[in-house]
Order: structure tokens, then sequence, then C-alpha cells
């Protein structure tokens, strides 16, 4: 078993992986590829979320970048993570929001059911209730802003599909919390002499990593169906295409004239 598994095989109509290495060997290779600019990408995402209202955003901002990178697509850090920080302001605002008010009444709830559980026994239930919760709200993180930024759903579907998503996907999802876990264990260990490792590289890392192992999940599950239900050809593989590279099926006949291509529309599912 590998710590981030195979998630891309080849199909019918779609076109041929960039790369043929597989799991940590594929990780690596993508994952140094874009080194150093994970690392501008870390200090700019820092930068951005000063105000601290504009966590959402900023984070909708760098899952976009680390998407695409992690897929093997092109990004302008500067540029395209601006145009994300803006074009998903709203949902992403409004998730900023929704995590901040959670992270108050976990911060409160957990240590009181904690403290009431040594006098009354029968609230450890509602401890490990509190925590199973604050856990998986925790998973849904790592489909919740990829989805905000790579389709156009509503924030209600998006947060529903998120929870489904988190036991579709379970393998790549715990795999990921593992190392979420390590490396948020390994900057807390350490605080705080790991102050200047935290400026220049776990935000971008993490979220580089959610995006690797998450993000064909999403595809798999969310986009490519939309897709497939109307017998449309997934645009986002269409920067793999060129006039003599493509996957498709020799049917023996003539191929029909192309058709008059119509604007792309942001991938989307009904939840």
């Amino acid at each position: 078993m590998s710590l981030f598994g195979n998630y891309d095989r080849p199909g019918r109509g779609i076109p041929k992986a960039p790369m043929e290495k597989k799991g940590i060997f594929k990780f690596t290779e993508v994952y140094g590829r874009r080194f150093w600019k994970l690392i501008a990408l870390n200090l700019l995402y820092l930068i951005s979320i000063l105000p601290i209202i504009t966590f959402g955003p900023a984070t909708c901002a760098m899952t976009k970048v680390a998407r695409n990178w992690s897929q093997e697509r092109n990004a302008f850090m500067w540029s395209d993570y601006w145009d994300a920080f803006k074009n998903n302001f709203k949902q992403g605002f409004a998730m900023g929001i929704i995590d901040m008010l959670f992270l108050v009444g976990f911060s409160v709830a957990i240590p009181s059911y904690s403290k009431w559980a040594e006098t009354q026994k029968m609230m450890y239930a509602a401890l490990i209730l509190c925590l199973a919760f604050a856990v998986v709200f925790f998973l849904m993180h790592f489909y919740i802003y990829l989805m905000i930024v790579s389709t156009n759903l509503s924030l209600r579907q998006i947060i529903k599909n998120s929870l489904f998503l988190v036991t579709l996907g379970l393998k790549k999802t715990l795999w990921t919390f593992l190392v979420w876990l390590i490396v948020l264990f390994i900057c807390f260990l350490f605080f705080p002499y790991s102050i200047m490792l935290i400026l220049f590289w776990p935000f971008s890392f993490l979220c580089f990593v959610s995006c690797f192992n998450c993000y064909p999940v999403i595809r798999k599950y969310v986009i490519q169906p939309y897709y497939d239900q109307r017998g449309e050809d997934n645009p986002e593989f269409d920067y793999l295409k060129t006039e003599d590279d493509a996957v498709f099926e020799d049917m023996g006949e003539e191929a029909p004239a192309p058709k008059e291509e119509k604007p792309q529309k942001k991938p989307k599912t009904i939840s």
C-alpha cells in the first residue's frame, strides 16, 4: 500500500495521464517540480490571511493554484491566485465564517464536556460524539474548498457532497489526514523554533497533498459524472489533447466533421 495511491487510470475518451509514475514516486516528482513556487505560495497565503476575515477566500485561492499544480496543469501563481480569490470570494468568505464559528464552538464544547465527564460519567458519550463530529468536519475540508474552486455548486450542496466524499474516498481521506497529523505534530512539537518553517512550508504543502490525493475523488464522483450523463468530454482534459495524441476508439469509419465549439462552463453536477 503506497502513501499516495494511484488515482488516475486512462479510460475511454480520456487522454493518457501525463506521467507513468505512481504513488509516492509520482507525488515526489510533481511536488519537487513546484517546490520553490510552493514556498512562495505559502508566504503569499500567510500575507493574505492577515486580516483574518479573508481566511476563506485566501484558502480558495491557494487551493486553486495547488490543485492545478498537483494535477500537472498550468497556473500562474500571482494572477491565478488573485483571480481565484475574487471569483470565489462569496462562497469562500461564507465558508470562512462557518469555520470560525465551528472552531469557537469546538474550543468551548470539548473542554467543557471533558470537565463535566470527570463528575458525570454519562458526559463521556457527549464528549466522544463532539470529538467525532469535529474530526469528520475537519476531514470534509479536504473536499470543501476544492469543490468551491472546481464546481459551480451551491455552498449547501458542496458541504453535503463533501460528507459523502469523505467516505467514498475513505482511503485517500485517511492518508491525507495522517499527513496532516504528522506535519501539525512537528510544527507544534518544535514551536516556537518551527516559526521559520511555518512561514515557508506547511500550509502550501498540506494544501498540495490534499489536492493531489482528494481532487481525483471529486473528479470521479462529482465532475466526470456530469459530463458522462450528457455524453460530453470533460474540458478539464483539453490541455492534454494535441492534434496527434489523443486516446480514442477506432470505429472503422470516417470521423464526423468537428462541431462548432461552445463556450466552456465551469464543471458542475447535481448533488
